[in-house]
């Protein structure tokens, strides 16, 4: 149950199935945890929409006409306040692997329940990554294990949610320092951005270790 003193969480929905559309809808509706901002059935009116009107948190179809998924989250991630995104689709094939790489904060799918897709919306709204097990090894041969010691604590440091500049304080190093670590954290671990290397952390196991 949502406290009292605890605001709803923006949600926006995307899906060009109306009948999911339109389900999803009244599901996020009915919970108090959420306030449904919009919906959309095309990634060009979702992109609109959010433009528009920031949410926290955005459930979106893997094959949204037009751009699809992964343009879209590309488009909006380096936005300010971007929103975090689940994708909601099949979990047959490699589509959670490729969105955790295009930058999604989570993923459920469709074949899942219904309770599923909404404490996956919960914990992502609460700065988590949610993923079903993915094989790491897909995505690249053990990249954690190449990365130095000061590489590896600046990863573990970015999964807390620590910004360039915390960093730069907490190893006593300077943001530009900061900077040509990550860059070369991003290009050992095959990815290009911070969003991706912290869900690369957690779905390796690196977390656990």
């Amino acid at each position: 149950m949502t406290e009292p003193s605890q605001q709803p969480i923006n949600v926006m929905l995307a899906d060009n199935n109306p009948l999911v559309l339109s389900a999803m809808s009244e599901i996020f509706e009915r919970d108090p945890r959420f306030s449904l901002v919009a919906t959309s059935a095309t990634a060009e009116g979702f992109l609109g929409a959010v433009m528009r009107v920031p949410v926290k948190v955005c459930v979106i179809a893997w094959n949204l006409p037009v751009l699809g998924a992964a343009k879209l989250i590309e488009v909006l991630r380096e936005q300010e306040n971007a929103p975090r995104f689940v994708v909601y689709g099949d979990d047959d094939g490699d589509i959670p692997r490729l969105a955790m790489q295009a930058g999604a904060a989570g993923f459920a799918s469709r074949s899942g329940e219904v309770d599923v897709l909404l404490e996956t919306c919960s914990d992502v709204a609460r700065g988590k990554m949610v993923f079903p097990f993915i094989d790491v090894r897909k995505m690249q041969q053990d990249p954690i294990h190449s990365l130095s010691r000061k590489e590896r604590a600046i990863l573990e440091a970015l999964a807390q949610g620590m910004s360039n500049r915390d960093l730069s304080k907490e190893l006593q190093i300077s943001t530009n320092t900061v900077k040509f670590h990550l860059s070369n954290i991003y290009e050992k671990l095959s990815v290009k951005n911070r969003t991706q290397a912290i869900a690369f952390y957690y779905s390796s196991g690196a977390a656990s270790d």
